[in-house]
């Protein structure tokens, strides 16, 4: 879902950082949906994930 939500938001995703979503514990991903609203392009998504992956 949260896939999906990001591709409407921003565009079709590279694969590099469709792998990195897919990595994801689930705590990170609710995290990410929160955090997606916010979301005006997809650096906010690339800084979001250096942020908060392990």
């Amino acid at each position: 879902m949260v896939l999906r939500l990001l591709q409407k938001r921003l565009g079709q995703l590279s694969p590099t950082l469709r792998a990195q979503i897919e990595s994801l514990t689930l705590d990170q991903i609710e995290a990410l949906g929160e955090a997606l609203l916010d979301f005006t392009g997809a650096d906010d998504l690339s800084r979001w994930l250096q942020q908060n992956q392990s």
